[in-house]
């Protein structure tokens, strides 16, 4: 694999829309988790249930944490959807088999692309929370305590995890659907839409909605970043179920997700 792992992420890095949507991933985290609620502190009110508190750097793993569960998830869905789909747009899949890689070593050079990307969007996350919350230590004159080493560790690994399992749903449904548009807007409507009217709607009304939630991948990814130390009223950050429980369905439907790209993938035709 080395060389389709080469070629694959030079392709990615040189990519525009790989840098622009990590730029817009630690834009908008470092815009509602402390731009906004910074303005609107009022002494040492809190400001939309984030208070100076959630800001400090004690708090900055689960401050890093707490978009992966729907708008910085959602960037990383449509990561993945260009990764695999946007060959179906080019109509490259056919070269790059006759070329001689089998389908299975040019599908695990991609997913170790979107591993790739997933880990420095997380990083990039932990990094601007940390300058973030540094500086707003700074500006209220607070000292600065940070977490455990183990703790960090564990926030990484988390979010890499959460991360990682949108990206490779974006992956299955861009092979699902053979191309790029379909997939990005099946999987925003889902993340964006879908997940929160069940959340907010249909199961404060249905018992049984209620129940199917805990098995979901968006309650399990906020259930981690909660059990992590992201803050409740982030969208998508509730306590559903434990820490152990959410870590495992994640990586299950991680998993699901790559298994069930690359049967497709092996078993269909291109054309």
């Amino acid at each position: 694999m080395p060389g389709e792992l080469r070629a694959e992420l030079a392709k990615q890095a040189r990519r525009p829309a790989s840098w622009l949507l990590l730029a817009v991933g630690v834009v908008l985290s470092l815009t509602f988790g402390y731009i906004v609620p910074y303005a609107g502190l009022s002494g040492t009110g809190p400001a939309g249930g984030r208070g100076p508190a959630a800001m400090l750097p004690e708090q900055f793993a689960g401050s890093a944490l707490g978009g992966l569960p729907v708008f910085v998830g959602a960037l990383a869905l449509i990561y993945g959807v260009l990764v695999a789909g946007s060959e179906y747009g080019w109509e490259t899949w056919k070269t790059v088999f006759a070329q001689g890689p089998s389908r299975a070593t040019v599908y695990g050079a991609k997913l170790v692309a979107v591993a790739t990307g997933a880990l420095v969007l997380v990083l990039a996350l932990f990094a601007m929370a940390a300058g973030a919350s540094a500086l707003v230590a700074a500006l209220l004159d607070q000292p600065a305590h940070w977490p455990g080493f183990a703790t960090i560790v564990r926030g990484l690994g988390a979010g890499w995890l959460i991360t990682m399992m949108w990206a490779t749903l974006g992956v299955a449904l861009a092979i699902v659907f053979r191309s790029v548009a379909l997939p990005i807007g099946l999987g925003l409507v889902w993340m964006l839409a879908v997940q929160n009217l069940l959340a907010s709607v249909a199961a404060p009304l249905l018992d049984w909605v209620a129940t199917a939630q805990r098995g979901l991948p968006g309650p399990n990814a906020g259930s981690l970043v909660a059990g992590l130390g992201g803050l409740e009223s982030a969208p998508g950050v509730t306590a559903l179920v434990g820490s152990g429980q959410a870590a495992l369905v994640v990586t299950g439907y991680l998993v699901a997700f790559a298994a069930a790209g690359g049967w497709l993938l092996r078993r269909r035709d291109i054309s």
